[in-house]
C-alpha cells in the first residue's frame, strides 16, 4: 500500500502560481512512477503531468505544458507540481497518484495508476 497526501492548493488570481505537494508513505516511493490528475466540476478526471521513478522522463497534458513543472524528491518521498500563469480553467481538484507500470514510461490513463490521494482544491479567480 502507498498512502498519498496532497497539499498546497488554494485560491489564486489568474496569472498567479501555486506549488502542489504530495507526500507518500508506505511502500518504497521510488518504486513507482507518479502523476498528477485533476477533476473539474461536471467533468471527468484528466491527466495533468507524470514522471518516471527517477524523474528522468516527464509528460504533460497540452493544456498545462509550458506552464507547469512536475518533479519529485525521492529522499523526501514527495512529488511536486509547480503551476504558473494559472487560468480560471485550471480550477479543479488535483490528485496525485502512484503507478507501478509508470516506473519507466509515463502512463496517462487513470487505470494505470494504483494508488490515489484525496485531492487538493485549486481555484483560480478571473
Amino acid at each position: 500500500q502507498v498512502q498519498l497526501v496532497e497539499s498546497g492548493g488554494g485560491l489564486v488570481q489568474a496569472g498567479g502560481s501555486l506549488r502542489l505537494s504530495c507526500t507518500a508513505s508506505g511502500r518504497t516511493f521510488n518504486d513507482y512512477g507518479m502523476g498528477w490528475f485533476r477533476q473539474a466540476p461536471g467533468k471527468e478526471r484528466e491527466f495533468v503531468a507524470g514522471l518516471t521513478w527517477n524523474g528522468g522522463r516527464t509528460n504533460y497534458a497540452a493544456s498545462v505544458e509550458g506552464r507547469s513543472t512536475i518533479s519529485r524528491d525521492n529522499g523526501k518521498n514527495t512529488l511536486y507540481l509547480q503551476m504558473n500563469s494559472l487560468k480560471p480553467e485550471d480550477t479543479a481538484v488535483y490528485y496525485c497518484a502512484a503507478s507501478w507500470s509508470s516506473r519507466q514510461v509515463v502512463r496517462q490513463h487513470l487505470s494505470e495508476y494504483d494508488y490515489w490521494g484525496q485531492g487538493t482544491q485549486v481555484t483560480v479567480s478571473s
